[in-house]
């Protein structure tokens, strides 16, 4: 299977440090980078430097409420993005918003769980992940 790597972007702190917790009591082999927007997110996905930018494949799990630019946003930017558009993003939030599932689906995302429905610790969330990772191919470019 190999590890999993996974872009969170997510502006909130407390649920950062819980989704890497998770992560972290999982025992799964993982690479995880951090962004606290979608501004960020893309300039770690489209950096000219090799160290800082994320390698593929890997996952995106997107909040949709940030500042700067929030996760539609980010959506549409990585859609029109010929490098970017086939990013297996997963949208990871608070909102039950039908407006904002409809718009994340309209961006052919590939699931969208409210945080409150993770699981304690994040844990369904990485089942679920784990599971995903093991038996999708995912593209290299």
């Amino acid at each position: 299977m190999g590890m999993i790597k996974v872009l969170l972007v997510d502006d909130d702190l407390v649920d950062r440090m819980a989704v890497l917790r998770g992560f972290s009591r999982s025992g799964l082999d993982a690479e995880i980078q951090v962004a606290s927007d979608g501004i960020e997110a893309l300039e770690v996905l489209r950096s000219v430097d090799e160290a800082t930018r994320m390698q593929q494949p890997f996952l995106v799990l997107l909040d949709l409420n940030m500042p700067r630019m929030d996760g539609i946003s980010f959506l549409e930017e990585t859609r029109k993005d010929p490098t970017l558009r086939r990013t297996v993003v997963f949208v990871l939030t608070t909102s039950d918003s039908d407006e904002d599932r409809l718009a994340a689906y309209d961006h052919f995302i590939a699931g969208y769980i409210l945080k409150s429905k993770a699981g304690r610790n994040f844990e369904e969330l990485i089942k679920l992940l784990e599971a995903y990772w093991s038996v999708v191919i995912l593209p290299d470019d």
